[in-house]
């Protein structure tokens, strides 16, 4: 490979990861999650009721705001008020339909998880790093429930975490770094649960084209990268 990792790693090698939990004091679950230079807040908040299309149901819901603090990047970031970008939107869609899949939303009952992923600090990888902190800021907002006595279990069918992949000089590399990110001819982010299912795989050719072999690489090294952080995941929650 002649593209050289700017941090000297593997290309399957994930950057360091770590979850700062009850990082805030009045969030339900709140975690502040580092994947080498990014760093994500993810807080949780629980609410009775949910949107009028489930009332009655006796399911609940779960949705996720995402935004970049305006201090996140080299140059200062507009905030976003009145109107989202489509960047803005489409991420947070993403982890939502991410950690919705992870809940047993029959089991939650009529309540409403909230989750919230501001960027503190942006290189490259938020929307992932948002995924992987996301779930983990959930488990702990979901103990609560149970520690109350309102739930009888967490309600969580699965872990779900997700890690970007890009082709550099035709190569498959893991978890990208701005660097790595603005140079990458194909970048992808991939959610997985952990027996390693699909949720979503986001692939884009930003300059030429990629074939089925090289999609299968990049597949294969984005499940090697969920499983570290599911096992990151779990040593989190354990702690």
């Amino acid at each position: 490979m002649s593209w050289q990792r700017s941090d000297g790693r593997a290309v399957d090698q994930l950057r360091p990861i770590r979850f700062e939990r009850e990082f805030t004091r009045f969030a339900s679950g709140s975690v502040l999650t580092k994947c080498g230079d990014t760093q994500v807040l993810c807080t949780v908040t629980i609410r009775s009721g949910v949107p009028k299309f489930l009332e009655g149901s006796g399911q609940g819901w779960l949705t996720a705001e995402y935004r970049m603090l305006p201090g996140a990047t080299p140059q200062r970031q507009e905030r976003e008020l009145l109107k989202l970008s489509g960047r803005t939107q489409e991420i947070q869609r993403l982890i939502g339909r991410s950690l919705r899949a992870a809940l047993d939303l029959e089991a939650l009952g009529e309540r409403t998880l909230i989750v919230d992923a501001d960027v503190l600090q942006a290189d490259a990888g938020t929307r992932t790093t948002a995924i992987t902190g996301g779930f983990v800021a959930m488990v702990d907002a979901l103990s609560k429930l149970v520690q109350a006595g309102e739930l009888v279990q967490v309600p969580i069918r699965h872990h779900v975490a997700a890690v970007s992949v890009g082709l550099l000089d035709g190569e498959a590399v893991l978890d990208l770094n701005y660097l790595e990110d603005v140079a990458a001819e194909v970048d992808c982010n991939v959610v997985l649960t952990e027996d390693l299912k699909l949720l979503e795989v986001q692939g884009t050719a930003e300059s030429g084209v990629f074939s089925r072999a090289q999609l299968n690489q990049i597949l294969d090294l984005a499940e090697t990268g969920v499983r570290q952080l599911i096992t990151a995941q779990r040593a989190a929650l354990s702690s």
